[in-house]
């Protein structure tokens, strides 16, 4: 047991970070690990692989991502702030390289090898993206002479470009929505409201009529009978066979035939196998983390804290809802993971990046810490 009394860094992290938080997070890393092992043995056999090829990876990349969570929660916000930037600007660029020289993946170039390791730079743009959106949405509060809210936009159209050019068409939805999220949270106009859902309205339509992969999943999921529905089918017919307590470990057949059980499917796996109270814990589990955060970051007077952590939270609940909607069919196919239960290299690093700034941001800090961070954001603007 850590003593109060302690004045090490350690003792000063351990009283003051969420722990239940902490613990729901760990949970959610565990009930990874035990799903790989049911999902994605049948995937590694079919591709010529060890059975437990992706049951190793996937403990594997939990190591660092165990490491970058927690160093990242030891961060004050000034730190995570210029942590945030590298990260974006860093990933950016390798947004770019992979337009040039990342390998084409049904028709999207969205992974680019570096120093010997396949990388997907958008999902480290995310948590860095809403860092720093809610880093100048907090100064527009405090500091209504400044053009925050324009520098916003254009980090949003910035951020949005390079995901569209590569195409993503879920992550770009998934920042919008962020970025939206946390502009309602700053008090924007009615104004605003109207023109962004216009924006939102025409770039959904632009897409639906420019590009043929984005019209094929729409019309599929409005009439399954226009395309290959094969994969969410065997998806929803998997909840079905499992019922409430599920067939048991090992006795799943979809993960035998999808050849993304391991990933975009894995929640099926789980209802298929061990039922539909476990996929209840998960999203539980998952609400619990989202509302839990939101419930710190308003009690937070610092801005900046209370932003970045609503909006972490936000990503971080929205991507697992997309997932587990995709599903249960409620709306069209998207490639996303579910955090820290799909297998993912790039996706469970850049969540613990992200979740560990969250643990950060909510950890609870003396008045006089927060007045201090205050007057330093008026003195010297960005830090």
């Amino acid at each position: 047991m850590v003593s109060r009394l302690e004045r090490t860094r350690f003792a000063a992290w351990w009283w003051t970070i969420d722990r239940s938080l902490l613990t729901a997070l760990l949970t959610l890393m565990l009930a990874g690990i035990i799903l790989s092992l049911a999902a994605s043995p049948p995937v590694a056999s079919r591709l010529g692989l060890d059975p437990f090829y992706f049951v190793g990876r996937h403990v594997l990349y939990l190591v660092p991502a165990l490491a970058v969570m927690l160093a990242t929660s030891f961060l004050p916000p000034r730190h995570i702030r210029r942590l945030a930037m590298i990260v974006f600007v860093v990933s950016l660029a390798l947004i770019a390289a992979t337009l040039q020289f990342g390998a084409e993946v049904k028709g999207a170039r969205r992974w680019i090898v570096f120093l010997g390791i396949n990388i997907q730079p958008s999902e480290f743009l995310k948590p860095a993206f809403v860092i720093l959106v809610a880093w100048l949405f907090g100064e527009s509060t405090r500091r209504p002479e400044m053009p925050a809210n324009t520098f916003a936009l254009a980090l949003l159209f910035l951020a949005i470009a390079g995901l569209v050019l590569q195409p993503d068409f879920g992550q770009t939805m998934l920042i919008a929505l962020v970025w939206s999220a946390l502009f309602f949270l700053a008090g924007m106009r009615l104004v605003w409201v109207a023109g962004l859902g216009g924006v939102a309205a025409i770039g959904l339509a632009s897409a639906y009529m420019l590009i043929p992969h984005v019209a094929r999943r729409i019309e599929r999921f409005r009439d399954p009978s226009s395309g290959d529905s094969f994969n969410i089918d065997q998806a929803l017919e998997s909840f079905q066979r499992g019922g409430w307590f599920g067939r048991g470990p090992g006795e799943g057949t979809v993960k035998r035939i999808l050849p993304e059980s391991h990933t975009d499917f894995v929640f099926a796996v789980a209802a298929e196998e061990f039922g539909i109270i476990l996929c209840l814990a998960l999203v539980a589990l998952f609400a619990f983390v989202v509302i839990r955060t939101l419930t710190r970051a308003y009690a937070n007077e610092d801005m900046f804290s209370r932003f970045a952590a609503s909006g972490l939270a936000i990503l971080f609940g929205v991507q697992a809802a997309i997932n587990m909607a995709v599903n249960l069919q409620l709306i069209p196919a998207k490639g996303m993971t579910l955090p820290f239960i799909s297998y993912g290299g790039s996706s469970i690093i850049s969540l613990a990046y992200g979740v560990g700034m969250m643990l950060a941001l909510t950890r609870q800090r003396p008045r006089t810490e927060v007045e201090s961070m205050n007057a330093a954001g008026v003195t010297r603007g960005y830090a």
